[in-house]
């Protein structure tokens, strides 16, 4: 059963009015703010408590080694993690020598506001000492869109008699990790101590700057902070610095009625190749442009920016207000996960906490990239180039596990495999044909050309040289390809799995096609006729197991021929990873997260109907669900089979993973790719949306009863389209942009902005809802 959530709802606010000390790491993570580039979890401005205190830049890492009960060929050696960098959120206040600390004297109210809109985090505090002094304290915290190594903060103080007032703005290197127990969940992050080395500190007037660098990685680091303060004329002002903290200390004599306010300016800069000099000037000049800006102008512009983004974006609800506000949440945290990112990896966790070690998976290209696609396309286009840029390292692991191209990391923060798991770092091979996919999709979203010729050919060329390698032909000329490890992670080394032979087929044409398209660019690539040949060849013969007997597709060669699994035998014992070995999981019927019903939603073009109403509810019936990136496509799935009260459910539980906590690891940082599976649901689950390529957006909506109307954008080639739907019928309008041809099930419709075109939904006739495995159903809302 999913609860109601904790926080209030809102349409465009997530609205916490009680301080839960006991949920203080969870609640971190859902007020964390980030822009890509720089992340700050939502900790209290006075540093403590704190749950898992974190600031973190993207792609900024520390190295350590992978230990192996036994060495073996192909094995990475070093893991990469993120860390925690200097921390500029702390303003800590004393009123009257008493330290304002939540834990003590009485907390007379407590609020923390996330605005969706305007891109900030308001908190509001009502608070009486140990001794009686009384203070109330606001304060407004945001993350840049459009200055992206800019943090700011406005804190405001006010007393209800003269009291002796003192603030301490910090920067703090170092810190310790916070009040939470470590989590002895394997996908947690390794703990890394004190890992920044002072390298310089500066602090003069009101401003100050922290540098360092990383024991091991060799990563430079500069913080900076500066202030702007209103306060009363008897104040005095002091600031120090040493190796791993900076101060500045204010004190004043404050009354009833006047003002104190501090606006705290930080900035963050970072190279793995610049020297010292030139990453604390970056600092220092970041600094001076948001100082230039001022606190309203960059306030004014973060409402701009996320303006003009949920112009595009918004996902419109009608019959759930707390769905409608998790979507919106959704949205905002892909946003904030890959708006800045430019030329840095997009981690499993964003930049809202240390979950994974901060590792970059295959949810970026398969999750997270096709909500982009059409709601934010430049944040695609950044990503995909530093997938660009580390084909370098991908080469060396080719040429390592003996196949041609490139082969991507499963896990990764700089560009070099970071798996100690070889099974999922060595076999994984699908996340090469999913980039590949990022790219076809983005440019069939963009119409961007010259991406397509430079990055999108070379990313195109090198994972098709992987399968063709990889795989071999039959002597009925079927090509197969062996020994791959799929998305459902409790299966291992399969032949021809499904997903991954079809998503390798897929890539294989795309490369073809781009080459033949850009001849000249080919060739500097070394691709000539013969090879394009058997790319063709490969992508032909693709073999994709099918059962006659259960008119099924096996999620591989083998997958139906195992035992299935004993679920009335294994009780509560979720998730499975926690509880059985490997060995036991990888040679029974039992699925962790969408493999097969993943191909359904990717490649449905390879599908019937009937084959897809069958394989959905064969794998409904073994699948639990033991990871976040699951729901939305089963909830995709299971609207376009019919099963929409089915599908409902699973786009609760994708869209309140965080909210509500429901895996709980939320203190870990947030699931990105769950909140990117919130939109697919919405609009690849009830709005039907298929994009194959070749320029013609398809839409099927259909609504569950729950709902009385959905309403959505999608950017696509310079136009802007937007799809209202309701029960009975589907209304499309071309807001922006020349005239656009879709379909509407499967009808050819050609839009112009003048002329909005309104489709009757035709009635679906689904078979008998299908089951899932004792106790993992997906959870119902509560009443009321």
């Amino acid at each position: 059963m999913i609860e109601q959530s904790s926080y209030e709802v809102e349409p465009w606010a997530l609205r916490e009015s009680t301080l839960r000390l006991d949920l203080l790491a969870q609640s971190e993570s859902v007020f964390a703010l980030s822009n890509g580039n720089l992340g700050l979890r939502g900790n209290l401005d006075e540093g403590e408590p704190s749950g898992l205190p974190g600031t973190y830049l993207a792609g900024f890492h520390e190295k350590r080694p992978l230990p192996y009960a036994e060495a073996g060929y192909g094995y990475p050696e070093d893991g990469q993690s993120v860390i925690n960098v200097t921390d500029g959120k702390c303003l800590r206040l004393l009123a009257d020598d008493e330290l304002l600390d939540v834990r003590y004297g009485r907390l007379h109210s407590h609020q923390r506001v996330l605005d969706l809109r305007a891109g900030v985090l308001k908190r509001e505090v009502d608070w009486e000492s140990p001794t009686g002094q009384r203070v109330r304290i606001s304060s407004t915290r945001l993350v840049s869109f459009t200055q992206r190594a800019i943090a700011a903060i406005r804190y405001e103080v006010e007393v209800q008699r003269p009291t002796r007032i003192v603030v301490e703005s910090d920067l703090i290197a170092n810190e310790s990790a916070g009040d939470a127990p470590l989590s002895a969940d394997p996908r947690a992050a390794g703990a890394l101590r004190a890992p920044l080395v002072a390298k310089d500190s500066f602090a003069e007037g009101t401003r100050a700057v922290l540098c360092h660098a990383t024991r091991q990685s060799g990563l430079l680091m500069a913080a900076a902070m500066e202030h702007e303060i209103e306060a009363p004329p008897n104040l005095s002002c002091r600031s120090d610095a040493i190796e791993d903290l900076a101060r500045l200390t204010l004190a004043a004599d404050l009354n009833p009625g006047e003002n104190f306010r501090i606006v705290k300016l930080l900035s963050y800069s970072w190279s793995s190749r610049r020297g010292l000099t030139s990453v604390r000037a970056q600092a220092h000049a970041a600094l001076a442009e948001a100082a230039h800006t001022g606190w309203d102008g960059l306030l004014a512009a973060q409402r701009s920016y996320l303006d003009d983004f949920w112009e595009r974006a918004d996902v419109e609800i009608d019959g759930d207000p707390h769905l409608q506000l998790a979507v919106r949440f959704a949205l905002f945290g892909v946003l904030q996960a890959a708006a800045r990112a430019e030329g840095r990896a997009i981690a499993a966790k964003g930049l809202t906490g240390t979950g994974y070690d901060g590792h970059a998976f295959w949810d970026t290209e398969s999750f997270v990239l096709p909500v982009l696609s059409y709601t934010a396309p430049v944040a695609v286009r950044d990503a995909l180039r530093w997938r660009h840029a580390t084909l370098p390292a991908a080469r060396r692991r080719a040429e390592q596990l003996c196949v041609r191209g490139a082969v991507f990391p499963w896990r990764t923060i700089a560009g070099e495999e970071c798996s100690a798991y070889w099974p999922a770092g060595t076999a994984a091979f699908h996340i090469n044909a999913d980039i590949a996919d990022a790219v076809i999709r983005y440019v069939g979203a963009t119409g961007d050309e010259q991406f397509e010729r430079e990055e999108g050919l070379e990313l195109l060329v090198e994972t098709a040289r992987v399968f063709q390698s990889l795989g071999h032909h039959d002597e009925q000329d079927g090509f197969h390809i062996d020994g791959v490890t799929g998305p459902d992670e409790y299966s291992a080394l399969a032949d021809d799995n499904v997903y991954t032979n079809l998503m390798a087929q897929q890539n294989l044409l795309a490369a073809a096609d781009v080459a033949e398209r850009a001849p000249k660019q080919a060739e500097r690539l070394g691709v000539a006729a013969e090879e394009i040949a058997a790319w063709r060849r490969a992508a032909d013969g693709m073999v994709i197991p099918y059962d006659e007997r259960l008119e099924i597709h096996p999620q591989d060669a083998d997958f139906i021929r195992h035992a299935k699994w004993d679920f009335e035998a294994t009780g509560d014992r979720y998730p499975l990873l926690l509880h059985y070995p490997y060995f036991e999981l990888y040679r029974k019927q039992v699925v962790k997260q969408a493999d097969l019903v993943l191909a359904l939603h990717k490649r449905s073009d390879a599908f019937t109907p009937e084959q897809k109403a069958r394989d959905f509810a064969y794998y409904e019936a073994i699948t639990v669900r033991d990871s976040s990136l699951s729901a939305c496509t089963q909830a995709v799935i299971g609207a376009e089979t019919g099963h929409l009260d089915l599908a409902y459910d699973y786009f609760l539980e994708a869209a309140l993973m965080d909210l509500e906590d429901l895996e709980h690891n939320t203190r870990d940082g947030l699931h990105i790719a769950s909140l990117a599976g919130a939109w697919i649901a919405a609009v690849g689950g009830f709005g039907g949306m298929r994009d194959h390529g070749g320029g013609t957006l398809a839409f099927s909506p259909r609504l569950p009863r729950q709902l009385t109307r959905l309403s959505f954008g999608i950017s696509y080639r310079g136009r802007l389209l937007r799809a209202e739907i309701t029960p009975d019928q589907a209304r499309y309008s071309l807001q922006r942009g020349a005239a656009l041809e879709i379909t509407h099930h499967g009808r050819a419709i050609t839009l112009t902005e003048t002329e909005p075109v309104s489709c009757s939904i035709p009635e679906l006739a689904a078979g008998e809802t299908p089951t899932q495995p004792p106790g993992r159903s997906p959870g119902r809302r509560a009443p009321g």
